[in-house]
């Protein structure tokens, strides 16, 4: 049986679901958004089960971040190619609101 190159750890963790996955930002806001889509500037946002994600843009990630929070409100996480922002960029994030 082959062995997986993961820690068991990492291969046993919670995962985003699959539409998720495929977006490069990930986005969950604090209240689940009101509506399964939004757009922000050129970028088509898909939201499912509280999570919403994008393709990749030519827009910078804080820019990114602080225009999806004008959209859906604060976020309690926000997530880049996989790599999480940490809290004091979610914050400074969140202070552009709506």
């Amino acid at each position: 049986m082959p062995r997986s190159p993961l820690p068991r750890s990492a291969s046993s963790a919670p995962r985003p679901p699959a539409f998720a996955q495929s977006g490069h930002y990930t986005a969950t806001p604090v209240q689940a958004p009101k509506k399964a889509s939004f757009i922000t500037q050129t970028t088509v946002w898909k939201c499912k089960d509280g999570i919403c994600a994008a393709p990749k843009s030519t827009m910078s990630e804080k820019v990114m971040c602080e225009r999806v929070v004008q959209r859906v409100g604060a976020l309690s996480s926000f997530s880049v190619g996989g790599t999480a922002f940490d809290a004091e960029a979610l914050a400074a994030c969140n202070a552009r609101a709506k």
